[in-house]
């Protein structure tokens, strides 16, 4: 977890991110980190309860809602708070995702422990926007 290669990795051979917690409102850090990974060719799913779009996308209720509509989910990217990560762990596994990035200040142990027995690379307590960002200086 957390490693330069999985991290590099990730964000390489990634092309559809579900962002869960996505905002519909430009002041928030999930709306403007999502938007900078759309604009550097990302797509985008938003995923929330009571958003209906954000950034031209439709956005849905739940990570199942989105996968049965759009298929393929390479990363899910989380923007909850951390007693929330468990379950979209299980959720993650259960679809078979492989990419796992959980915010700066999200963090969950032993969920993320599960994750990786599963297979899934995972990025804890790390911002997308700045990983990227670092990688890829060309892009600021």
């Amino acid at each position: 977890m957390n490693e330069p290669e999985t991290i590099r990795t990730i964000l390489e051979k990634t092309k559809t991110i579900a962002v869960v917690g996505l905002s519909d409102k430009p002041d928030r850090p999930s709306f403007y980190v999502s938007k900078y990974m759309q604009q550097e060719g990302y797509r985008i799913i938003p995923v929330h309860p009571t958003v209906t779009r954000a950034l031209g996308e439709k956005a849905y209720p739940t990570l199942d809602a989105a996968f049965a509509a759009e298929g393929k989910i390479d990363l899910v990217n989380v923007f909850r708070a951390s007693e929330y990560v468990p379950e979209i762990v299980k959720d993650v596994m259960r679809l078979k995702i492989p990419y796992l990035w959980l915010q700066e200040g999200v963090c969950h142990e032993e969920a993320v422990s599960w994750a990786e027995a599963d297979g899934i690379l995972v990025v804890m307590d790390r911002c997308i926007y700045k990983e990227h960002a670092r990688l890829d200086p060309v892009s600021q």
